[in-house]
C-alpha cells in the first residue's frame, strides 16, 4: 500500500510538470502577432486603398472570420472581422469591384478550420485553475499518509512495536538491578496471568519510572515488552497536545482502544509530565487542553476492564509536578526509581556498551568505572562511542586506554582547544592556579586523590584539576565540606601568593564555594551559630538539580547572621588553603614549572613530583612576577586569629565574572 501511494505521488508529480510545460508552450509557441478587430466594411475600404497604391495584400477567409494582411512584410499590420456562415466573400468582392482573380493584385486564401490553437487557448485559460485544484488534492492525499490524516486529528500517533521479534531484553539493561526485579514481575503478569488470578492478585495497571535523564527509563520499558513478547506502544506526552481543542483527549481514547485490541500489550508514555502536571497550577484554567487530556488519561486508566492485560508504563524526571490523582494506587500502582549507577552498575553498563567494540588489553572496565563517578548509562555509552571515534580518527584497530582517557576529558570538560593562543603570563597564571588546587587537595585528609592536572583549554575552561573518588559517596560530613572548600579556594590563593593579585579565573571557584557554604548554613545545619535549622523554602527540580525559586522565611537579623556565617566559613577555607600553599611554596613553583612544560600531569607523575625533596634555593620566583607586589605573610591580617584578609572578590557584595578558566 505504501509503495502504491508512493507511485501515485510520483506519477502526479510528473503529470503536474507536464501540464506546466504545456502552459509554457501555449504562451511561447502560439503566434503573438497583434490582429486589430474591425468591421467588414473597414477591411474592404483598406483593401481598396492598398490596391490603389499597388500594394499586394493577402485576404484569408476562415471559418467565422476574414483577416487582411496589409503588405508582404513579416510585421505587416493585420486586421480581422467576424463573419457568419452565410457570408460569401466572392460576391462581396465583386460587388465592390475588387479583382480577386489576379494574384498580382490580391492573394485570396481559404483556410480550413483548425481547433488546435483554440484548444490551447482554452487550456491556457483553465490550466491555472486545474493546477490549483490538483495541488489541493495532492496536499490532502499527502496528509492522509503516516497516520496523520487531515480530517483525523484525534487519531493516536503512538508507534507500535511487535513483540514477536524483541530487539531489547533485560540482557541489554544493566546497572539498575532493583528496577529490573520490579519489572520482572510485570513480565510474569503478562506471560502467566492465570497464576496471579488464582491467588486473587490484581494485575498492576500502571508503573511510573522516575529518575534523572539518561538512566535508562525508556530502555528498560522496551526490555519489558521484549521479554514478555507482547506489542509495545510508544508515545511522548507532548504528542497528545495540539493547537485544536479536544485533540489530546481524542488521541488518548484512540490509543487505549488500539491497546485493548492488541492486548496483552504495554503502553509507554515518555515524559508524561508534559500532560500530567497538577491541575489548576497553570494559566489555562478549566479550558486548558492539557487538563482535558489528563482527565481523559485518568478515566481510561481507571476504566480498564480487568481482563484486558494492558499495562501503562510512564517515565518522567519531574515526579514533583505530577497530579496526585495520577499517582494514586489503581492508576500508577508502582513507582520505580532509576538513579545513577554505583561503581558495580557502571562496570555492568560498560560491559553492555563494549559489545562489538574491540578493546585493547590495557583497557580495564573496572578502572574506567572508578574514573567515571556520577556517569549515567547514557554518559557511559557516549564515552565509549567517543573513544571509538577517536580510535578511528587516529587510524588504530583497537580502542586503547589513551583514547578512553581522552574521551573522558571530552565528555567531562569538552574537546581540547589546542589551537587557542594565550600569552605566557596567562599560561603561567593558569598553571599556578591548577597546581594550587591540586596541592591543597593532596595535603588534606578528606579530599579525593588527584587524578590529573591540565592547562589544556577544554570547552570554556582554560585548565582543570580532576580528582578521582575512591568510592561512591552518598553522605557528606562537615569536615569533608570544609576540606572541599579549601581545595576550591586553592587556585585563588595560589594566584594571590605567587602574583600578588587575583584574576577572573577563580570566579567559578568562588561561586561554588559560596553555594556550598550557604547550603551548610541554611540546609544542612552545620553552623553552630545558626543551629540545625532549615532556612529558605526551595522549589527545586528533584532529578534535574535546579532550583526554581526560594521563598525567604526568616528575618533580616537572621539573614545578616547567615551572611556572617557564610563569610566565616569561606574565610576559614581561605586561611586553610593559604597556610598549606605558603608552607609548600617551593613545591608549588616546582610542580607549576613542570606543568607549564608538559601541559598535563597525570596522577602518578603529580604524586612523584610532590614526593621529591625540594630546595628553596633551587626554584626562583617566576619571571612573570616581575614588578608585582607579593603578600607578606608576616604582615597579613585577618578577621580572626591567624587569618588573612579576604580579597575584594570575597567581600560583600560577591561578584563573579563571566570569564571562567577553571
Amino acid at each position: 500500500m505504501a509503495k502504491k501511494r508512493k507511485w501515485l505521488g510520483t506519477s502526479f508529480f510528473w503529470l503536474l510538470i507536464l501540464l506546466i510545460a504545456i502552459l509554457i508552450i501555449v504562451f511561447i509557441v502560439r503566434p503573438q502577432t497583434y490582429v486589430r478587430p474591425v468591421a467588414v466594411s473597414s477591411i474592404l475600404s483598406d483593401l481598396k486603398t492598398d490596391m490603389a497604391r499597388e500594394q499586394l495584400d493577402t485576404l484569408t477567409v476562415s471559418n467565422g472570420s476574414i483577416t487582411l494582411i496589409r503588405g508582404q512584410a513579416a510585421n505587416a499590420p493585420q486586421e480581422s472581422a467576424t463573419i457568419d456562415s452565410s457570408f460569401d466573400i466572392t460576391r462581396v468582392l465583386n460587388k465592390n469591384n475588387i479583382d480577386y482573380t489576379n494574384p498580382q493584385v490580391l492573394k485570396l486564401q481559404y483556410e480550413a478550420p483548425s481547433q488546435f490553437w483554440n484548444w490551447l487557448g482554452a487550456l491556457g485559460t483553465f490550466l491555472p485553475l486545474v493546477l490549483v485544484c490538483a495541488f489541493l488534492i495532492f496536499m490532502f492525499r499527502q496528509t492522509q499518509g503516516n497516520n496523520n490524516q487531515a480530517m483525523s486529528f484525534g487519531k493516536s500517533r503512538a508507534r507500535m512495536f511487535l513483540g514477536n521479534k524483541p530487539s531489547v531484553t533485560f540482557a541489554d539493561v544493566a546497572g539498575v538491578e532493583e528496577a529490573k526485579q520490579e519489572l520482572q514481575e510485570i513480565v510474569e503478569f503478562l506471560k502467566y496471568p492465570d497464576k496471579f488470578a488464582a491467588l486473587g492478585a490484581r494485575i498492576p495497571k500502571g508503573l511510573l519510572l522516575v529518575g534523572p535523564p539518561g538512566t535508562g527509563k525508556t530502555l528498560i520499558s522496551r526490555a519489558v515488552a521484549g521479554e514478555a513478547g507482547v506489542p509495545f506502544f510508544s508515545i511522548s506526552g507532548s504528542e497528545f497536545v495540539e493547537m485544536f481543542v479536544g485533540v489530546g483527549a481524542s488521541r488518548v481514547r484512540d490509543l487505549f482502544e488500539q491497546a485493548k485490541r492488541n492486548s496483552p500489550c504495554i503502553v509507554f508514555v515518555d515524559e508524561i509530565d508534559a500532560v500530567g502536571r497538577q491541575r489548576g497550577a497553570g494559566l489555562g484554567g478549566s479550558h486548558d487542553e492539557r487538563e482535558q487530556t489528563l482527565n481523559q488519561i485518568l478515566v481510561e486508566m481507571d476504566g480498564f476492564d480487568g481482563n484486558t492485560n494492558v499495562i501503562v508504563i510512564a517515565a518522567t524526571n519531574r515526579p514533583d509536578v505530577l497530579d496526585p490523582a495520577l499517582l494514586r494506587p489503581g492508576r500508577f500502582d508502582r513507582q520505580v526509581v532509576l538513579d545513577r549507577p554505583d561503581i558495580r552498575g557502571r562496570v555492568a553498563i560498560l560491559q553492555v556498551h563494549a559489545r562489538g567494540k574491540p578493546l585493547d588489553d590495557d583497557v580495564s572496565l573496572e578502572v574506567l568505572a572508578r574514573r567515571t563517578p556520577g556517569f549515567s548509562g547514557a554518559d557511559a555509552e557516549n564515552l565509549l562511542n567517543e573513544a571509538a571515534i577517536l580510535t578511528a580518527r587516529r587510524g588504530k584497530q583497537k580502542i586503547g586506554m589513551s583514547e578512553v582517557e581522552e574521551a573522558i576529558d571530552r565528555v567531562v570538560a569538552g574537546p581540547a582547544r589546542k589551537s587557542r593562543i594565550i600569552s605566557e603570563r596567562e599560561k603561567s597564571i593558569t598553571a599556578y592556579h591548577e597546581v594550587g588546587h591540586a596541592l591543597v587537595a593532596r595535603m588534606l585528609r578528606n579530599t579525593d586523590p588527584v587524578h590529573k592536572v591540565s592547562i589544556v583549554a577544554r570547552g570554556q575552561a582554560g585548565g582543570y584539576t580532576m580528582l578521582l573518588p575512591t568510592e561512591d559517596r552518598y553522605l557528606w560530613s562537615k569536615p569533608q565540606f570544609e576540606d572541599t572548600l579549601a581545595y576550591a579556594m586553592g587556585g585563588h590563593v595560589a594566584e594571590l601568593i605567587i602574583f600578588g593579585e587575583v584574576t577572573t579565573g577563580a570566579s567559578n571557584d568562588i561561586e561554588r564555594v559560596t553555594k556550598i557554604a550557604r547550603s551548610m548554613v541554611t540546609e544542612y545545619g552545620m553552623s553552630g551559630r545558626i543551629g540545625p535549622v532549615s532556612l529558605g523554602h526551595k522549589e527545586d527540580m528533584i532529578f534535574l538539580g535546579r532550583d526554581i525559586n526560594e521563598q525567604r522565611n526568616y528575618s533580616e537579623q537572621t539573614a545578616r547572621e547567615i551572611d556572617e556565617e557564610i563569610r566565616r566559613i569561606i574565610q576559614e577555607a581561605f586561611d586553610k588553603a593559604y597556610h598549606i600553599l605558603l608552607q609548600n611554596k617551593t613545591r608549588l613553583i616546582m610542580i607549576s614549572e613542570r606543568l607549564i612544560k608538559e601541559e598535563t600531569l597525570e596522577g602518578p607523575l603529580f604524586e612523584s613530583l610532590f614526593n621529591q625533596p625540594v630546595n628553596d634555593e633551587q626554584y626562583e620566583e617566576p619571571s612573570v612576577m616581575a614588578g608585582m607586589p607579593v603578600i607578606d605573610a608576616n604582615n597579613a591580617t585577618g578577621s580572626h586569629a591567624g587569618g588573612y584578609a579576604l580579597p575584594p572578590q570575597l567581600q560583600p557584595p560577591y561578584t563573579t565574572s563571566d570569564e571562567v578558566h577553571h
